[in-house]
């Protein structure tokens, strides 16, 4: 049987649930009042109402079918916590040779960071591969994308996963193992654009982990 491609005028075969990106957007919004005020971009709860206040018309436009709108709305989303991500990391870098925190501040603020950085990047692995999830719900199935799931490697008849597709768990794996292995485990990265994002996750989790966490426990 042929398979069907992408179009804008085809309806969803079978539609993704967004809510679990929606809750981990949210939830790096609640993540960030546990940073110290000192390294907040703004008020602690300023990411947590963007992330709302952009949310309300994000999910408007896909209840309405305006995906370009969509798609443009979800990308300046996750643009936004991410320049909050590196603006408090590097605030709290350049604090460690003067103390600015106490051990506990720095802890939990790295915990905070490291944490949001998963939920990050998980939402920018789900947002652009293959085309977003809005491309992938056009497919029966999902052969091609910046990322080789092991599914995709199964070619045998009617295996199991010949209709599989990849869900916002799936991205949020993947960015856990970058985060804590520095590696993408068993999911080879394909395209350019997401090597780049996982070296700048890696980077980030490091300088968490074995910077921020390190200095903050020896100064107990």
């Amino acid at each position: 049987m042929k398979k069907r491609t992408a179009s804008p005028a085809t309806p969803p075969l079978n539609r993704e649930p967004r809510w679990p990106a929606i809750l981990g957007l949210l939830s790096v919004g609640f993540l960030n009042l546990a940073v110290p005020e000192r390294l907040s971009l703004g008020p602690r709860w300023l990411i947590l109402a963007v992330i709302v206040i952009l949310l309300i018309p994000t999910i408007f436009s896909l209840r309405r079918g305006m995906m370009r709108l969509n798609f443009f709305l979800t990308t300046a989303l996750s643009a936004a916590v991410t320049i909050t991500l590196i603006w408090s990391l590097a605030l709290l870098i350049a604090g460690i040779p003067d103390k600015r925190e106490t051990p506990l501040e720095m802890l939990r603020g790295a915990a905070a960071l490291w944490a949001s950085n998963i939920l990050v990047f998980a939402s920018w692995y789900w947002r652009l591969d293959a085309g977003g999830p809005h491309v992938r719900d056009l497919r029966e199935d999902h052969t091609e994308g910046a990322f080789l799931f092991p599914q995709m490697t199964d070619y045998r008849p009617n295996a199991a996963h010949e209709f599989w597709k990849p869900g916002f768990v799936d991205y949020l794996f993947l960015a856990f193992n970058a985060s804590t292995a520095f590696s993408p485990a068993d999911t080879p990265v394909l395209s350019r654009w997401a090597k780049l994002l996982m070296m700048t996750q890696s980077c980030i989790s490091l300088g968490t982990i074995a910077i921020l966490a390190a200095r903050a426990i020896g100064a107990f």
